[in-house]
């Protein structure tokens, strides 16, 4: 039966479970007298939620508190061992494999280094598939109880009906690479588990927004400062976030020629590839053979010394120029945005960190508008490097909310006749 509005009683009941669930996720643990308010559902409806939400082993109880004369009321929470998800970072260093529990605790991760500009797509996908079977192995968890696998990477995502998700990475080389097909062949997971695949700036502001700096605002934007750079807009149109190519925007006409081919772009100056080259290109020394986290370091250390050490001058200026460069082109989405929050995060710009920031802000203000300007702030994300993998998890996790905490249905394998999805429609579930 269909309401008014379209919707249908299990659409219904699906967007109640959803309900409550998040608040139990986000708020808990809640009573179900704190349930009503918190979700907008009447009282009769929270209990007969709660009741199927226990029954699935979804929410279990958590203590109890004191009311106002009455009798203690059970506190309820969103039970940690209900569901599963693995988060991956197609980083631009290293492959970075992670299993989480349903409220993202950590349980095993798995690491595979990436050589200097090597972006070869048959060992990336090794080294995903290998990742997945040793987390999973690690923590003795069956695949099958998987909600899914999330995937963060660089460059565009397209989803096709026919392909899956198609990456194009112009900076590595990738050009619509079928990376859903190619996981799915081989794959260490069942074809019930879904791949979730989508850009890391994107899975990195989705973390931030959930559980890190973002949390509250209705306007942000999270920059991912690695190798390149990238970044994710969140505004009240576009909750999920969307990932926007802001490393390619055009910072210098005829200028450095980027990773991409283009020439000028904000990512020839920004990201840490570009910045360790022109501290190379000035004089500048890291160790030999070593990655690029650790020739950022070495630079990081030549600039700030010890007490007592002179400074090098050129990291010094690279560093100005970098900062320089980065506030304006923050001070672009400060003017296109007009954002609450900026938060900057990615490996490159945690090891950055505290003391480069001041100079960003400065730059970002000065090449903005004074009114957008006067209402941002510019801040360090708080999740650490492991943002990616974390908000990688959340695709999953997201999705399992929104079927109100129901694993997809498995695809059947012939059309089903117009009176059985009719029937369908109208069982509770």
């Amino acid at each position: 039966m269909a309401a008014g509005n379209g919707r249908t009683v299990r659409d219904l009941r699906r967007a109640n479970r959803t309900a409550v669930l998040q608040r139990l996720y986000f708020d808990g643990p809640l009573s179900r007298f704190e349930l009503g308010p918190a979700t907008g559902l009447s009282s009769g409806s929270v209990s007969n939620v709660v009741a199927d939400l226990v029954a699935d082993g979804l929410v279990e109880e958590a203590g109890s508190v004191d009311s106002d004369g009455g009798r203690p009321r059970t506190l309820l929470r969103v039970s940690p061992g209900s569901g599963h998800m693995i988060g991956v970072d197609v980083g631009e260093t290293r492959v970075r494999v992670e299993l989480f529990d349903l409220t993202l605790t950590e349980l095993a991760r798995a690491e595979h280094p990436l050589s200097p500009q090597r972006y070869e797509v048959e060992v990336i996908v090794d080294h995903i598939r290998q990742g997945i079977a040793e987390v999973l192995d690690t923590a003795g968890l069956a695949p099958e109880r998987l909600l899914g696998a999330g995937i963060g990477v660089p460059g565009i995502v397209e989803r096709t009906p026919d392909r899956g998700a198609l990456v194009h990475g112009q900076t590595i080389g990738w050009d619509a690479v079928p990376l859903e097909a190619l996981l799915r062949a081989g794959s260490p997971l069942p074809d019930t588990v879904p791949y979730f695949i989508d850009n890391g700036a994107k899975t990195l502001g989705q973390a931030e927004m959930w559980f890190g700096a973002g949390r509250g605002a209705r306007n942000a934007v999270v920059v991912l400062f690695g190798s390149g750079v990238g970044a994710s807009l969140v505004t009240p149109d576009v909750e999920q976030g969307r990932a926007v190519e802001w490393g390619h925007l055009t910072v210098r006409v005829r200028g450095r020629r980027c990773r991409c081919g283009a020439l000028g772009c904000l990512e020839a100056y920004a990201g840490a590839e570009s910045l360790l080259a022109r501290w190379r290109e000035e004089g500048g020394r890291a160790p030999d053979g070593t990655d690029e986290e650790t020739a950022l370091t070495s630079m990081l250390a030549a600039a700030h010394p010890p007490e007592g050490v002179a400074a090098d001058p050129v990291a010094l200026a690279v560093l100005e120029e970098t900062a320089e460069y980065l506030g304006a082109g923050l001070s672009d989405l400060i003017n296109l945005f007009q954002p609450e929050r900026i938060l900057i995060g990615g490996w490159a710009g945690l090891a950055l960190g505290a003391r480069f920031l001041p100079a960003v802000r400065r730059h970002a203000m000065s090449y903005a508008l004074r009114h957008p300007a006067g209402k941002v702030t510019v801040d360090l994300g708080r999740l650490g490097p492991d943002a990616v993998t974390v908000g990688a998890a959340i695709l999953p996790l997201a999705d399992f909310f929104a079927r109100g905490g129901r694993r997809p249905d498995p695809a059947p394998e012939y059309p089903l006749p117009a009176w059985r999805t009719a029937l369908q429609e109208r069982t509770p579930r």
